[in-house]
């Protein structure tokens, strides 16, 4: 097989999955802590409401994230990403007819059937295009793409909701609509599922006889070797934590900045667009630190440093604390997926992958559907979100002490 192109297509499959995680993932799913405040003032929700709107997308993630990983394993990663895609810029467009709880409610959760399975096997890619000891560095690029999409959207969306007014939160689900088809029209035509395919070999691999060089779609993947293995389901239990403790955090982030410290929508914005431009790097930053000293010493700090965060979101007196939360969040924010979705390939192999993250996903997913649920009760109960973010640390350090648990399933670095 050929290995001596000045620029491996797995560098174009990488960068590829950063755009397709731009439009599922920033797009998708991160811009609608920013159109949340404005929704609610259009449409008049409570916050258990808004975060009930959150949980249906997690619903639909929830729901296509093991079929996903299924699926690109028997039909290839770049049809199931490029469908997915296209099916999100539609329900996008959707949520800007909204007009009852009901209508929002049916658009989210089909977004989110969209997100999960263009999701996971976009995390998996990776695995398929990259040796092991890159694995990491690889994920993180593509993972680059969830910070990208906050960043763009945190500059974006907030001119809009203000300069079309009342009606700007809808114009702001039209123009991330219309976006997502654009990304989905390029992951059609530049994704590729297997270096086999056009003859080369994955990233920093010299034999051909390696099993990473063989992997192959098939109806008849041994499932039950992903199911059955007691590191899979330990990892999945530390990927919940990651769900239910983040999503508290970023579904909540720009609405108490306006609602509870006193910031304009464009500063809110401007804040988040922060976030999402420190965590563009995140991913390559962790999956090294995890390439280095292993997933579950990687993992465990990660959750230290999220925790953190969102612990001086709810305790800081001044608005310099807020900054330094979103500054620590921003270069930690994807480091567990990443980290994760490296994992998943070195503990069933990357023929495995994408089912191994698309059954941690779901757990994953269970978190991300019960947060926003959670953090507008406390809201709704308690007139404030800062409760709702000490929950969201408490999970967090768990994160930790579990990810430790990991350490038996290790080779040493």
């Amino acid at each position: 097989m050929k290995q001596d192109k000045k620029i491996h297509y797995g560098w174009i499959v990488a960068f590829t999955g950063f755009l397709a995680l731009i439009g599922a993932h920033g797009f998708g799913r991160m811009s609608y802590t920013l159109i949340l405040p404005a929704m609610k003032d259009g449409l008049q929700f409570s916050y258990t409401q808004l975060g009930l709107l959150e949980t249906g997308n997690f619903i639909g993630y929830l729901f296509m994230a093991i079929v996903g990983g299924m699926l690109a394993a028997k039909i290839g990663a770049r049809k199931v990403i490029s469908i997915a895609l296209f099916a999100m810029s539609i329900t996008l467009v959707c949520m800007g007819l909204a007009h009852s709880f009901g209508f929002a409610f049916s658009m989210r959760t089909i977004t989110g059937i969209g997100n999960g399975a263009a999701y996971v096997p976009a995390m998996a890619l990776g695995a398929a295009w990259f040796a092991p000891k890159h694995r990491g560095v690889a994920t993180g690029i593509v993972t680059g793409g969830i910070g990208g999409g906050a960043m763009l959207a945190g500059l974006i969306v907030p001119s809009i909701i203000s300069h079309y007014n009342v009606d700007g939160w809808r114009y702001a689900w039209y123009f991330l609509g219309v976006s997502v088809f654009f990304i989905a029209i390029i992951s059609a035509v530049l994704l590729r599922d297997r270096p086999a395919d056009i003859g080369l070999l994955p990233i920093g691999q010299k034999d051909s006889n390696e099993p990473s060089s063989q992997i192959k779609k098939s109806s008849t993947i041994e499932w039950g070797k992903v199911y059955k293995e007691k590191k899979v389901w330990h990892l999945a239990a530390v990927y919940f934590m990651y769900g239910i403790s983040y999503i508290i955090y970023i579904t909540f982030f720009v609405v108490y900045l306006m609602k509870e410290q006193g910031f304009s929508g464009a500063q809110a914005g401007g804040l988040w667009a922060l976030v999402g431009g420190l965590s563009t790097l995140c991913g390559v930053i962790w999956g090294g630190i995890s390439d280095k000293i292993g997933r579950a010493k990687g993992m465990a700090l990660a959750y230290t440093v999220l925790g953190s965060a969102y612990l001086l979101y709810a305790v800081t007196p001044v608005k310099a604390g807020l900054y330094i939360s979103a500054v620590i969040f921003g270069l930690s924010a994807w480091s567990i997926p990443t980290i994760t979705a490296a994992a998943s390939g070195d503990y069933v192999g990357p023929r495995l992958a994408p089912a191994c993250l698309g059954f941690i996903t779901l757990f994953f997913g269970i978190g991300q559907a019960m947060g926003p649920l959670i953090g507008g009760l406390i809201a709704d109960h308690t007139h404030s979100f800062k409760l709702a973010f000490v929950v969201a640390f408490s999970f967090s350090i768990l994160g930790a002490v579990l990810s430790l648990g990991l350490r038996k399933y290790e080779s040493v670095p």
